[in-house]
């Protein structure tokens, strides 16, 4: 208060003090007023002034004859001073002023009514209620023996029966007298008189009986006969019939074990109730935030429970939820929205139930109580790149749990990293909150005294989870010092100036042994085990009373909107955001063109030998499979980059909103929606960029599906991971252990029966490469590329027909007379028995395939028996040569059918240009020779396995033989039953299907339960090996 506010108060006081037979009552009242402003020192210079202005004053009223003119006079210039301070003081001070005055006028005989007057006057000026002043007026003026009827009144006395139903009333057991306590709700202010048989102490201060006091938070009346009265006893009784929603809060027996031999919390019990602010100190690692979330519902006690109205929350979850409210110490805001978007979209899943513009209105009246509304169209940025301030950070965090309104809310350290200004004004907001009824939890360090003394509850916890002292925040300061018999023990407050020293708690509590050097040791004087003992074996807590009636839980006053609604809230926030942050979508667009660039630019190889004269022809680019393999693999890498920080970057805000118990499938749908459609972008870009420069024409649609589906697996797979790693530097270790296995297994680069025998077989695809994307993605890409284009697709059927056949006659009916002529020439030996009973089984074997895959094209074949004789040899001889001459036959008609349909399309020379401009256009020869295997002219084309004989030529042309999908690489079709589906469409199913699998996965949190099972596997047989 400055000092032209003190000198018009001093003044104020001086024109109203009526001359009077003994002022020093009043001047009593004045000195008291100015101690809670100033120190001894300016208290005696100020009342000399008020001496020197009152003995002015006296004279200028002691002429009789002009006392009615210069009362005029003086009620004029209290009526300037009143104006003058009144847009100086704040409301809250001028309470203060009032009362102080009322109090002046009314000691010793009264006020008169030229005093009440005055004191009107004043209470107009200062714009206070009538309804206020009047209580005021009554509570001060009135004696004992008359009792101002009014909710807003308090009677304390040791009688346990009272039956006046129009007061609030508390029995106190001992107390010989009366104390009355008056609560203004405007500001929040108690004021109380005390009449009786004892004397009472108000902070180690005598209370003056009859007097006008002010109980500010933190204090406490005391005397040796009786119970300490707590402020919170008082604020109780004003706080639990306020809100017909009433909540009773209880934990029992709470522990919580992060492992057998790691205990983060010991037995641990306390209640609480709406109306209360309860703060939980501890040295860092004592367990606060585990305690926390044990309390919230985020994590399951190992034992014992958490009641809210005597309801287990852990065991009915979907009734807690919506209750409860939870700000963390980390930054939950979403940095690339602006500070109304984070509340706007927030409030959008709270309130299904209102109008647009009601939630609108809602938002902006929230920022505006917070003092957020002026920068509510700035970004509110990152921690490390801050828009907007810490403490408006921190307001805007809390805000988001305000705008549902919770009963309870908890806070992990809300004022850590703020300035003490930002700390006053965040506790002052959740003070506010406990006296709307509202319970809330404060984890907090060391706050200054102010901030203490504004708990009604205390909790403290002591390294490893022991609770160590639940009861009245100022007391605690007494209790450690009593435990440790400390000489000024029952001293808790400073006696000059009022501030409690916090830092002694944990000073006590931490204080250490000293050696016989003096110097501090490393050993606690006592131990946590011991403070925690101690404690519940001696200490009455003064825990607040929960009542014992079993309550139901109130309705919550929000409705979170259905599934659908969640999707369209989540797909505009992520959007938002999204669409703010200019670097990310810069890279995003870019990205894929650029790389499509580079990668399409280096493979356009063209002929440089000066002699032949050519120009770069898609034809003779040898690096065609290459670049199909390589747009898979930036696909893949690119939809992993892209999606692995989005559910990790959101983990902080999930953990808040999974209190509104929002749909996890919205969420994961909206997730892969936007992603889908920036993969789509992105892949096209690609296509666009890459086809045109290595002259790939006609197949956009084909190669944009593929490489689009491919990102999308990579998208979800990337949510996996986000969702089950802790850190994002773990995740960006993890891709290379992703892509790599997607490029050595995609059949490119490593041949499949090229891979180890032991894990692998030359029939088929091995297992784990059938669950390679990449593998699907490239095989429906290489042969959609040779079979589909708008030249080879003219030819196929005569080329397969051709291949086909000369397999037959060439490799596979040469192998059988080989084997057949193995059995003719056999001696009737134990070893060459052997041997014709395996070719026997060969040959029988490879006719059955044949006439299986082929029932239509040759008659029903012939076996040979279980001991060949002669006739069956030759009867299977004539079979083969039946088969030789059909497939001659086959091979003759299909090329003569190629050579008509060549010359038809070249009849002209225009004709024949374009048929080689076609050929040069569509056509690749390495793709050709990749997907018929002959790069190597010197390799395989046929291979006996394990009694079968294995087509290693021309995989393009062969025919699956399994009904289910499933089928060589580079097959042309895949089998669906009797269907045949062309590889592109199957491959393309068989992706989605992946995909579809990993969003299950996704949804059900597969891979971080299965890492959960596997480290408490871990644990379990490490802690049973050292049992």
């Amino acid at each position: 208060m400055s000092e032209e506010i003190l000198k018009a108060l001093i003044q104020l006081f001086a024109l109203i003090a009526f001359p009077r037979t003994e002022i020093n009552s009043r001047r009593f009242i004045v000195k008291s007023f100015l101690k809670q402003q100033l120190n001894s020192q300016l208290v005696e210079e100020y009342l000399k002034l008020f001496d020197q202005l009152h003995e002015k004053h006296e004279q200028r009223l002691s002429d009789k004859d002009k006392f009615r003119k210069r009362h005029a006079a003086s009620s004029v210039k209290i009526l300037k001073i009143a104006t003058e301070i009144n847009d100086a003081l704040t409301y809250y001070q001028k309470l203060i002023v009032l009362t102080q005055l009322i109090e002046f006028l009314n000691i010793d005989i009264g006020m008169s009514e030229f005093e009440r007057e005055f004191i009107e006057t004043v209470a107009q000026t200062f714009n206070l209620p009538e309804e206020e002043y009047q209580l005021i007026l009554n509570f001060i003026t009135s004696s004992f023996s008359d009792l101002p009827m009014s909710d807003n009144v308090l009677i304390v006395d040791s009688n346990p029966i009272y039956d006046n139903p129009l007061v609030k009333h508390l029995y106190w057991e001992n107390l010989k007298g009366e104390l009355r306590v008056i609560h203004l709700k405007s500001v929040n202010l108690f004021a109380f008189r005390f009449m009786g048989y004892m004397d009472l102490t108000m902070n180690g201060q005598l209370i003056n009986q009859g007097r006008i006091q002010v109980l500010n938070p933190g204090s406490s009346l005391r005397n040796k006969l009786i119970d300490t009265i707590f402020y919170s006893d008082i604020f109780g009784q004003f706080t639990s019939d306020s809100n017909d929603k009433a909540i009773d809060f209880r934990c029992d027996n709470l522990e919580y074990h992060f492992s057998k031999k790691a205990i983060g919390l010991h037995s641990t019990s306390f209640a609480s109730k709406s109306g209360k602010m309860v703060g939980i100190m501890g040295s860092s690692g004592a367990g606060k935030s585990t305690l926390v979330n044990v309390l919230s519902g985020i994590n399951t006690p190992t034992k014992g429970n958490v009641y809210i109205n005597d309801i287990d929350i852990h065991e009915n979850i979907d009734q807690a939820k919506g209750l409860i409210g939870y700000v963390a110490q980390d930054d939950l805001l979403m940095e690339d929205l602006t500070v109304y978007q984070n509340l706007y979209y927030n409030a959008k899943l709270c309130f299904d139930n209102l109008p647009e513009y009601q939630i609108k209105r809602k938002v902006l009246k929230l920022l505006s109580s917070l003092g957020l509304y002026d920068i509510r169209f700035m970004k509110v940025g990152s921690p490390l790149n801050k828009k907007i301030s810490g403490g408006q950070r921190k307001r805007l965090n809390i805000a988001l749990e305000l705008i549902r309104e919770p009963y309870i809310l908890f806070l992990d350290e809300p004022t850590s990293g703020l300035s003490s200004r930002d700390s006053d004004n965040i506790i002052d907001l959740l003070k506010e909150l406990s006296i709307r009824g509202k319970l809330v939890f404060v984890v907090i360090h060391q706050p200054s005294s102010d901030i203490f003394k504004m708990f009604n509850q205390l909790l403290i916890l002591d390294t490893g989870g022991y609770l160590i002292y639940n009861g009245d925040p100022v007391e605690s300061v007494n209790y450690f010092k009593a435990c440790i018999n400390h000489a000024n023990r029952d001293e808790s407050e400073c006696p000059s100036c009022g501030n409690v020293n916090v830092e002694q708690i944990l000073n006590i509590i931490n204080s250490q042994i000293l050696d016989e050097y003096g110097n501090f040791t490393q050993t606690r004087r006592i131990e946590p085990k011991e403070w925690y003992n101690l404690f519940h074996e001696g200490w009455d807590s003064h825990e607040p009373p929960v009542s014992s009636n079993k309550k139901a839980l109130p309705e919550i006053s929000f409705q979170i909107p259905k599934r659908l609604q969640q999707l369209f809230v989540f797909l505009k926030r992520d959007i938002s955001s999204k669409l703010a942050n200019r670097q990310y979508l810069l890279i995003n667009l870019l990205e894929t063109p650029i790389l499509a660039l580079l990668l399409a630019s280096i493979i356009r190889y063209y002929d440089v030998d000066q002699a032949t004269d050519s120009a770069y022809s898609f034809a003779h680019n040898p690096n065609i499979t290459v670049y199909i393999i390589i747009s898979v693999i930036i696909a893949l890498f690119v939809g992993l980059t892209v999606s692995a920080e989005e559910i990790i970057n959101d983990r902080k805000i999930q953990r808040r909103e999974s209190f509104l118990n929002l749909s996890r499938l919205s969420y994961l749908f909206s997730k892969l929606i936007i992603l889908s459609g920036l993969s789509a972008i992105q892949a096209a870009l690609f296509v666009l960029v890459g086809n045109f420069i290595i002259s790939l024409q006609g197949m956009f649609l084909q190669y944009w599906f593929i490489l689009f589906s491919s990102s999308v697996f990579a998208n979800i797979l990337g949510l996996n991971i986000s969702d089950t790693f802790k850190k994002t530097v773990n995740i960006y270790i993890i891709i290379p252990f992703l892509i790599i296995p997607q490029l050595i297994l995609s059949g490119v680069f490593i041949s499949f029966d090229r891979l180890n025998p032991f894990i692998s077989s030359p029939d088929k695809i091995p297992i784990y490469g059938e669950v390679i994307t990449a593998r699907w993605a490239f095989e429906a890409l290489a042969v959609e590329q040779f079979m589909g284009n708008e030249f080879d697709e003219q030819f196929y059927s005569y080329e397969k027909l051709k291949s086909q056949s000369k397999y037959r006659k060439e490799f596979w009916l040469p192998a059988l007379s080989n084997h057949l002529q193995k059995i003719s020439n056999a001696n009737h030996n134990a070893s060459s028995k052997a041997q014709v009973d395996y070719s026997i089984k060969l040959i029988n074997r490879e006719l059955k395939k044949h006439h299986l895959l082929y029932p239509n094209r040759v008659k029903e074949p012939y076996y040979l028996g279980k001991k060949a004789n002669s006739s069956n040899i030759d009867s299977v001889r004539n079979y083969l040569n039946h088969i030789k001459v059909f497939y001659i036959g086959l091979y003759n008609r299909a090329d003569e059918k190629l050579d008509l349909k060549i010359k038809e399309l070249t009849q002209s020379n225009e004709a024949e240009v374009k048929y080689y401009e076609n050929k040069s256009r569509y056509h690749n020869n390495a793709l050709q020779r990749f997907v018929t295997n002959s790069n190597n002219f010197f390799s395989n084309k046929i291979i006996e396995y394990k009694g079968e004989l294995i087509q290693k030529v021309d995989p393009i042309y062969q025919d699956p033989t399994h009904p289910v999908i499933k089928a060589h690489f580079l097959a042309p079709h895949k089998l669906i039953g009797n269907f045949a589906l062309p590889t592109f469409y199957a491959n393309a199913i068989v992706i989605w299907l992946i995909n579809l699998l990993l969003f299950i996965m996704l949804y059900f949190r597969a891979l971080p339960n299965l890492l959960t099972i596997r480290t408490r596997l871990f644990w379990f047989i490490k802690d049973h090996k050292k049992g």
